[in-house]
């Protein structure tokens, strides 16, 4: 079985079991390590692979071929997107016509952006420049763009690039609705066994959480050069309950954003019931 995830600690820690032959029963796995921002466009423009994390936010465009698997995805509270900028340029207002970078187009954090702009940058504002997230902190620190839109682990680690953070997304998207944020969905084409997937992913979900340092060389190895002590860090806050099942908050999170966005013209319409399908 052919399955996509990024290289980020939540990710390996979460596959690691059953990557490595450690679930009962599971497939064997031809793993492609990719950013969001490849996988999104995979599912959305291109036959990806059979299972692929991607953004929630890239769901409405892909429920007619795949289903979202209610775990092993992210999906929680202060884990949120975050906007930054260089200096002390911390009123959202001053972004009206600036140069915004971000991680992807069919990304949560871009959705979440567009409905926090929306409400917080008269005017909006000027033009997105699509750039790999890793990309983005030297770009806003070296005054390339005006501000950045990042995720993952640069919430630990922008203040090294002598950066402010203008607006954490997910306090404001928490503030607004009470619900938890929804970051990355794992999901799988109908035509697989989904109750079989659904299966192994949590239990590889739990075998990490049982053998916390089974998964430690892999991890380690794919971490992009982070430190362990963000490494951990990044795994602490994105796997989680939510991890092991999205339940009935998860899924009410994930419609209230797709729902939200769909109104707004951000995201195409499609029937909310599908994402429980």
């Amino acid at each position: 079985m052919n399955i996509a995830f990024s290289p980020c600690p939540n990710d390996t820690f979460t596959f690691h079991a059953w990557v490595h032959g450690l679930i009962s029963g599971g497939e064997k796995l031809d793993v492609t390590y990719a950013d969001i921002n490849i996988t999104n466009n995979w599912a959305t423009e291109v036959k990806g692979p059979e299972v692929m994390k991607i953004s929630y936010a890239a769901l409405p465009w892909v429920l007619e071929d795949y289903a979202l698997i209610p775990c092993g995805g992210a999906l929680g509270r202060g884990c949120g997107p975050l906007v930054l900028t260089a200096g002390n340029m911390k009123d959202p207002a001053s972004l009206a016509g600036k140069k915004v970078a971000v991680p992807s187009e069919k990304s949560t954090a871009y959705l979440l952006f567009r409905l926090w702009a929306a409400d917080n940058v008269p005017g909006g504002v000027g033009e997105i420049e699509v750039m790999p997230f890793d990309h983005i902190m030297p770009a806003v620190r070296d005054g390339k763009i005006d501000a950045g839109l990042v995720i993952h682990e640069a919430r630990f680690t922008y203040h090294q690039f002598n950066l402010t953070m203008m607006s954490d997304l997910g306090e404001w998207w928490e503030k607004d609705t009470g619900l938890p944020i929804p970051l990355g969905a794992i999901i799988a084409h109908r035509s697989l066994d989904l109750k079989s997937i659904e299966k192994w992913t949590r239990e590889s979900v739990e075998y990490a959480w049982d053998n916390p340092e089974a998964s430690r060389e892999y991890v380690l190895e794919h971490a992009q050069e982070m430190s362990p002590e963000v490494v951990q860090a990044h795994i602490d806050l994105y796997v989680n309950e939510f991890t092991r099942d999205l339940g009935d908050e998860g899924y009410t999170a994930i419609e209230a954003l797709l729902g939200r966005a769909a109104k707004e013209g951000i995201v195409p319409e499609f029937d909310l019931k599908a994402l429980r399908k």
